[in-house]
This record gives C-alpha cells, structure tokens and sequence, in this order.
C-alpha cells in the first residue's frame, strides 16, 4: 500500500492515517507531496493522476485509490480485523464513530483559527483568539469535555482503552492545542502526553521539525525570516 501525504508540519488530515498505520505497525509505503494547491502544481499532478479529488491523504492499495480519512480508516478497519482499530464492543464501536464524524465535519472555529503548525509556539495567538473567539471557547470545552468523559468510561490510557482511529483522528488537535497553549485539564493534558509519547507520534513530530519548509498559506501568525 502507498500513503500519500502533505507536509508534515501543517498537514493535519495526513497525519491521521500515517499516525493510525504506523501505531498500528500496518506496512506502507509513504510518498510526500509538497503541499501547493496552485492548478497544475506537482502536487495536484501527482495526485489526480490516482485520485479524482486530487488531495491527500490518499492510500492507495494494489493500484485501489481510497480517499478521505474517514473512509481510510474503514478500509484498514476492515482489511486487518486483527489490529481491532475500532473498539470490539458495538456501542464502544458506534461511539468511537460518532467521535470522529463530529471532529470530521466539525470544530469550525478550531480549524480556522489554529491551523495544525507542529514547528511553532504560538500562546499569545491562542491567548487572543479565546479572548476574541466565542466560538473558538465553544470548540475547546467540548474537546474537554469529550475527552475527559470518555478518558474516564474507559478507564484509559487511550480514548476506548488501546490506542485506535479515534485517537488518531484527534491527534491532530493535540498537536493545535500545544502549539496555541489552549488550557486543558489535568486529564486531558495527561492525555496529550500519552498521544505524544507514542513512538508514531515522535517520529511524525521529528520530521515534521525536520521539514523547514515555510508554506506561507498555512502560516497566518507569522512571517517568513
């Protein structure tokens, strides 16, 4: 299988597979595209010519395009039934997918205005945007108040016990709210932890500060040096 992904300093959607696959020791083969949207670019070049959406994250499975993370996450689900990605019990299960569609269609607020940046420190971008952002404010406490809830039915470490897609999915948001210093609980700074100790998540992490490529489109707070 072919993973393609953006860059890893900025591109949230392609952490979730690569983070979800890598965890789960499902082999792949990663092939990064730097991010540019512009029509004609290598990168939308080399992504229609498997992907009619021509966006990442694509996986790609004997010549077999899936694209969208949520349904990337379904067909992993489905093709290694062995590596239990969702949670065994059915209503642990629907809840588990109840999750990640709400992160998948919402946290407007959140998106827009704390864009995935792993390389930057920016707490006085957070600061402002919660003082300035009633929706942003909104955003944060349901990620609270979801984690810590389902922290506490399951008993931990992870989301539904051992680390799976709904993990992965909200990955992504740990990275946002350490790099935007939003406050969290002690449950849920914990939590973090334990996401960013996984040996996935260090190593996406490391290449991501390896990276030093400045996308001016995805860096609103901040100006190239």
């Amino acid at each position: 299988m072919q993973l393609y992904i953006g860059n890893k300093n900025y591109s949230s959607w392609s952490l979730r597979p690569w983070l979800l696959m890598t965890q789960a020791g499902i082999a792949f083969e990663e092939v990064p595209l730097r991010m540019n949207f512009e029509p004609g670019s290598p990168f939308k070049t080399a992504l229609a010519a498997v992907s009619p959406t021509a966006k990442v994250p694509l996986l790609v499975d004997d010549g077999f395009a899936v694209w969208d993370t949520l349904a990337i996450a379904e067909y992993l689900a489905d093709k290694f039934p062995d590596k239990r990605l969702w949670p065994a019990d059915a209503k642990a299960r629907a809840r588990a997918r109840s999750l990640c569609a709400e992160m998948h269609s919402g946290f407007q607020a959140l998106r827009k205005g704390c864009p995935m940046n792993i390389e930057a420190e920016l707490p006085e971008v957070g600061a402002r945007l919660l003082r300035d952002e009633p929706s942003l404010a909104q955003d944060l406490a349901r990620i609270n108040s979801m984690w810590q809830q389902q922290l506490d039915q399951s008993g931990g470490p992870f989301l539904f016990g051992a680390f799976g897609i709904a993990d992965a999915y909200f990955a992504p948001v740990v990275t946002r709210l350490r790099t935007y210093a939003l406050p969290v609980p002690a449950a849920v700074a914990a939590y973090m932890a334990r996401i960013e100790a996984t040996p996935a998540m260090r190593q996406w992490v490391a290449a991501a500060l390896d990276e030093h490529d400045f996308l001016p489109f995805d860096e609103p707070y901040r100006s190239q040096a």
